[in-house]
């Protein structure tokens, strides 16, 4: 599976391995340990990442803001996540990839516990930003981490695990944090997955074996900056990275706002009940299992338009006020979201020539900014046309994706 939803890092190409046999391989007692910390990093930052989306109409209502003021809490976060990949991904060449994840995993959790008891919205949007920064460090390294140290043949296994950590801390970042504010407040709901990412850490940090095949690199900014550069002017390329970010414009508008839909009138539904429809977002694990097997057997293009239609089809079933009908919008939004995002990600690792990982790095990079953008202008849409402006913002960013499809993939 190829799939970076759950926000997986750029990876890099697997090295021979070196005299001794100092890989891990699976069944032994550090494989498990490194799976085991991977996993639950993956859980921790991703559980941070997302924190605030599902809480939105409640930070919304007691800071007095509105749903664009408030959906900065997530795009900041992502935005950051954008800036920092690409720098992080370096530093961990040059100063080691397991002290990069653990700085990375141990501020986030950090910034999480302080978030409880920030009041004004800047300071909290500002911190939120900080967190992204932090929470980069994951992706920027952690497959790379995983293609040095396990045994060749182990490393997709491996990955595939350390990608299901980053799902299942995404899902429950928006399930858990609805549970407790239902009971609680938004606040207290931020504390407890502080906590829960903070404990993840501590496992971690207890659990991953020391690198034994990671050997240090100078930094060199300029052959980075040539290599991305080219990247950026390949124009098959450069329509991936659209295409993946066009995607994600959908899913980020519909998921950010959608708290603010379920909980208004007619629905009227509590914020327990709202984060479970979060859960929808196993669909997409489902789907990410099989879309490679499709795209073999049809063909890349008209697989991505497959996920274009099934896309836009689910956020026009949305408009209607049933709860049945939202639950069947998000389940084919969330199929054609992971659809799109796979053939994308995939073809980006294929068609790069020469860098891969700095080619996947910068498709992650675009990818959460359009996680920000999609966010914040279906926030503004949603507070001046409601659910209808979201609807047009997805229908809009789906059409463009199909101009771009148009050329080759």
């Amino acid at each position: 599976m190829v799939d970076t939803t759950t926000g997986a890092g750029a990876p890099s190409p697997v090295p021979a391995a070196p005299p001794g046999n100092t890989r891990l391989a699976p069944g032994t007692r550090a494989y498990r340990r490194a799976i085991t910390a991977l996993f639950a990093a993956g859980v921790a930052v991703f559980l941070l990442l997302y924190v605030t989306q599902g809480l939105l109409p409640e930070i919304s209502d007691e800071l007095r803001i509105t749903p664009a003021e408030a959906s900065l809490t997530v795009s900041a976060t992502t935005a950051a996540i954008a800036v920092a990949l690409l720098p992080l991904s370096a530093l961990s060449e040059r100063y080691g990839r397991t002290r990069v994840m653990t700085i990375s995993v141990f501020t986030a959790s950090v910034i999480g516990l302080a978030l409880p008891f920030v009041t004004d919205i800047g300071a909290f949007i500002a911190l939120r930003a900080l967190q992204g920064l932090a929470v980069a460090g994951l992706p920027a390294t952690a497959m790379a981490y995983l293609a040095e140290e396990v045994s060749p043949k182990a490393v997709a296994s491996a990955i595939g695990l350390y990608l299901a950590g980053n799902s299942i801390g995404g899902m429950s970042s928006r399930f858990v944090a609805g549970l407790v504010a239902q009971w609680s407040n938004w606040r207290v709901s931020l504390g407890v997955l502080g906590i829960v990412a903070l404990l993840c850490a501590v496992v971690f940090r207890l659990t991953v074996p020391k690198a034994a095949n990671f050997a240090p690199a100078p930094v060199n900014p300029r052959a980075v900056a040539r290599t991305v550069s080219g990247h950026l002017r390949n124009p098959l390329l450069l329509r991936l990275y659209f295409l993946g970010a066009l995607f994600m414009v959908v899913f980020g508008a519909v998921f950010t706002v959608l708290g603010y839909r379920l909980s208004a009138a007619p629905f009227g539904l509590p914020e327990g009940v709202i984060g479970a429809f979060f859960l929808i977002y196993l669909v997409g694990t489902v789907t990410s299992a099989y879309i490679g097997r499709f795209a073999e057997r049809f063909g890349r293009r008209p697989v991505l338009y497959a996920g274009m239609v099934v896309a836009a089809a689910g956020v026009l079933v949305t408009v209607a006020d049933s709860v049945a009908a939202i639950v069947a919008g998000l389940v084919l939004v969330t199929a054609g979201f992971f659809t799109g995002h796979v053939i994308a990600s995939s073809s980006v690792s294929s068609n790069a020539a020469t860098g891969r990982a700095q080619a996947s790095a910068v498709y992650l990079t675009i990818y959460y900014i359009g996680n920000s953008i999609g966010g914040t202008l279906a926030a503004s849409a949603y507070h001046g046309a409601g659910w209808t402006g979201v609807v047009v913002v997805c229908l809009v960013a789906m059409g463009l994706a199909a101009v771009i499809a148009v050329r080759k993939i």
